[in-house]
């Protein structure tokens, strides 16, 4: 995992305000088993953006690699064992990339023998690198800024296609040469390109602030999309933090500014129901006189079932069951202190990481494993 270890510097967490940092950026290996921390590779690192509480982007690993990026723009693939640093880039030195107002934010994707990135600069938003040697393959898209969006693949009309989303449109791409199969032109507020496309069998949903919330529907003989419909104020979800979670039947979501969980129906975007009880923490609902927005929370589904973890902003560990008809919670159980401050709340906005039958979730301070092997359901 990452972290940032600040040492001057003051973090006032205002959208709209970029706070300048120093500190140390690292990257931290543990024992699952026990914790122990096994190596750490560490390099200083000045940040200056909003909400600079620390890295964004999910550690990759891949054949005894690790791909590490941080909130500046550093790219380090490190040995898994050692930490021994391989090879290395800066977007910025390397690719002219300047930092976006929220820090880079989009993960890296393993496709094959290549590593895909959201670099920025004029022709290298996306860029393919050899992941053993750090070379680059190719490099494609211009744009104003990058945005936060992960790449992520997708199997349909019988190809691999790329889906690269950033604050111009919406691309589909050839995964080993860059090239497009198509594009809709899909901007949110903002340049708040932040949740990957969900796909459930021939169609697409994705949302960002203040729109769109567009259903397209995939070409199944071709490499194509159009869009079926688009969310309006009353009706979808606009998401942000969170990525919604699409099955068969319904769309679920946190919606950013009613700060609730939704369930949408895919056909039309109408809301079937919403709950606040996931995501918001009863004594904060009680006690805020403001109104709240940007509630987050985190969607892991079992398998095929009505059955997901969630992982609330206020870092309760919940069960619950979800449908089209409504929200029914299982248990759940506090197991993270909110550590960070963000819309007048403290909240813990990091994902959680499984394996091995454990869950493993960390705010600023504390990383803790919890058994599900010990978890029952009624």
């Amino acid at each position: 995992l990452m972290d940032y270890q600040q040492t001057g510097g003051e973090i006032t967490n205002r959208a709209s305000w970029s706070d300048d940092l120093t500190g140390t950026e690292r990257v931290l290996c543990f024992d699952q088993e026990t914790g122990r921390q096994l190596w750490v590779h560490a390099y200083d690192r000045p940040y200056r953006m909003s909400f600079p509480g620390g890295p964004r982007c999910t550690v990759i690993y891949s054949d005894g690699k690790v791909y590490a990026l941080g909130a500046e723009g550093d790219f380090n693939v490190l040995d898994a064992n050692t930490g021994k640093v391989i090879w290395t880039k800066n977007f910025f030195k390397d690719y002219g990339a300047e930092t976006p107002r929220w820090g880079f934010a989009a993960h890296p994707l393993i496709y094959q023998d290549m590593v895909i990135c959201i670099v920025g600069g004029i022709g290298s938003v996306a860029i393919a690198f050899d992941k053993d040697t750090g070379k680059e393959r190719w490099k494609r898209l211009s744009a104003d800024s990058q945005g936060y969006c992960p790449p992520s693949i997708i199997h349909h009309a019988g190809v691999d296609q790329l889906l690269i989303w950033h604050p111009d449109g919406l691309y589909s791409m050839n995964p080993l040469n860059g090239n497009t199969y198509w594009t809709q032109d899909l901007r949110p507020k903002l340049g708040l390109t932040v949740n990957a496309p969900r796909v459930s069998g021939s169609r697409m949903f994705l949302s960002g602030q203040g729109g769109p919330a567009a259903m397209l529907k995939l070409n199944d003989d071709k490499p194509d999309a159009e869009i079926l419909w688009l969310g309006n104020p009353r009706n979808a979800i606009y998401t942000l933090n969170n990525t919604p979670f699409f099955t068969e039947d319904a769309l679920y979501g946190v919606d950013l500014e009613a700060s609730a969980l939704i369930a949408v129906d895919p056909e039309n975007g109408e809301r079937l129901w919403e709950s606040q009880v996931p995501v918001i923490d009863k004594e904060v609902l009680a006690g805020n006189q403001k109104r709240i927005r940007h509630g987050t929370l985190f969607l892991i589904r079992l398998r095929d079932s009505d059955t997901f973890y969630i992982m609330s902003e206020n870092g309760d560990f919940i069960i619950a069951e979800l449908t089209r008809f409504g929200y029914r919670e299982i248990g759940r159980q506090h197991i993270l202190e909110p550590t960070n401050f963000a819309m007048n709340r403290k909240v813990v906005w990091s994902h959680p990481a499984f394996a091995d039958h454990t869950l493993f979730a960390r705010n600023d301070k504390k990383l803790v494993a919890i058994d599900l092997k010990k978890v029952h359901y009624d």
